[in-house]
């Protein structure tokens, strides 16, 4: 891409890649940004990849479940409106929605898929 270009995210297209969760994504050369609904109840389990990931949470509630499950380093952090997480590359992690939760995921580089499409 040589030229800047403007997207309004109520012309894209919305996929539900699993259950209770709503994702619209703009894929551009080396980042990609997802913008997801996770309906209350919403689970994904842990995963990890080589995308680095930054989740800004806008509205609602979401545990961030981290580490590798039944090990010392599994943890869970809470976030809620207006914070974020970073998660670098390969680190295991996975969410659940307390509520009905608007995030948007940052990701690079991009791909055709994530945690959530691997399931």
């Amino acid at each position: 891409m040589t030229t800047a270009r403007v997207i309004d995210f109520a012309d894209l297209p919305t996929d539900s890649p699993m259950p209770l969760i709503d994702r619209q994504r703009i894929i551009a050369d080396k980042m990609m940004i997802s913008r997801v609904l996770l309906h209350k109840g919403f689970r994904v389990e842990r995963h990890a990849h080589e995308n680095e990931q930054i989740a800004v949470v806008l509205s609602g509630r979401v545990n961030f479940l981290l580490g590798e499950a039944g090990t010392e380093s599994e943890h869970t952090k809470t976030l809620t409106a207006g914070q974020a997480i970073v998660l670098p590359p390969n680190v295991p992690h996975g969410a659940e929605a307390l509520e009905d939760t608007l995030i948007l995921d940052l990701f690079s580089p991009p791909s055709e898929t994530t945690g959530i499409d691997q399931r």
